[in-house]
């Protein structure tokens, strides 16, 4: 009997000391758990310059240009000149031939009305004109223009003089710089849009009548601004937050930020309030994040050189 006591009591003996020990790693292992540290990357906060702006398109075209039409109807018997040419005051351009069966007239002479450049001259020989035909355009080419149409849902962002930058094709990576000149007072109701015309601001010859520019409208210049990358602002709630990471002893903490966003420029979001010089947004990774949770940065990008 004292026997079975014996090893009655060793067996309960070993299930405390198991049932203890496995206590001991349920709490370790739960230890673990909360001590989770999470990689992300960073993304340093330093105040920028921020330009809102509309993208449109159009060809470049001269300020001051003169139509040319024929005193007379018949058809273009002679061409003295030809697209790009400059011609004087008062030169001849082309003749027209006003007879007709039975009756006989001499050519008559198409004048250029000032001097310039010939930048529209689509009749050949034999070409029948009216005396509303336009034989040519006689263009300035020292005041260059470009006109395009503004979406009605935009035209609230358009002003006179504002700014804009025009790139082309033939010059890449060059810049140049042109300004609302003109805005047009209707819209067209069919295409809903509004004409506008920008003035070259420079006289480079490297820019042609004919060019096609692409043109780059700012709409809004900030100074000294916060943004982050698009995607790294999350939504709980219906409210806005970011994470910032923040050194507590020897470890690094993922904090809960709220903040208020602003415009979105690109791939580029601008934060109003919420996020301070220097701060470090967690930008990937803060999805799988809650406050307070222990990070590990891998990298840190836009820090100051």
């Amino acid at each position: 009997m004292k026997k079975s006591k014996l090893i009655l009591s060793a067996i309960c003996g070993c299930a405390v000391i198991a049932f203890s020990g496995c206590q001991k790693d349920g709490d370790a292992k739960n230890k673990k758990e909360v001590e989770a540290v999470f990689a992300v990357n960073a993304y340093k906060a330093i105040p920028t310059t921020l330009d809102d702006y509309l993208e449109f398109g159009g060809d470049v075209d001269a300020a001051s240009s003169v139509a040319v039409m024929p005193d007379t109807a018949g058809k273009i018997s002679q061409v003295h000149v030809k697209i790009g040419q400059k011609v004087e005051k008062n030169q001849v351009l082309a003749a027209v031939d006003a007879s007709r069966p039975g009756m006989v007239f001499a050519d008559s002479p198409v004048r250029s009305p000032v001097a310039g450049t010939v930048t529209y001259f689509p009749g050949v020989v034999g070409t029948s004109v009216s005396q509303s035909s336009i034989i040519a355009k006689i263009s300035s080419t020292n005041q260059l223009e470009i006109q395009t149409a503004v979406p009605e849902r935009f035209i609230s962002r358009i002003s006179m003089n504002q700014k804009a930058n025009l790139t082309f094709n033939a010059y890449p990576g060059e810049v140049f710089s042109a300004h609302i000149k003109e805005i047009s007072p209707v819209l067209d109701i069919t295409s809903r849009t509004m004409n506008i015309k920008f003035a070259i601001d420079s006289q480079d010859p490297r820019i042609k009548i004919g060019m096609y520019a692409k043109i780059n409208l700012v709409t809004e210049h900030k100074e000294n601004t916060i943004v982050v990358p698009y995607g790294t602002v999350i939504s709980r709630n219906g409210e806005d937050f970011v994470f910032i990471a923040e050194k507590d002893g020897d470890k690094t903490k993922a904090v809960l930020s709220p903040v208020k966003v602003g415009i979105r420029v690109d791939n580029y979001q601008e934060i109003l309030q919420g996020v301070t010089k220097d701060d470090l947004v967690i930008v990937k990774g803060q999805t799988l994040l809650s406050d307070g949770s222990l990070v590990n940065i891998i990298t840190v990008t836009n820090e100051e050189k």
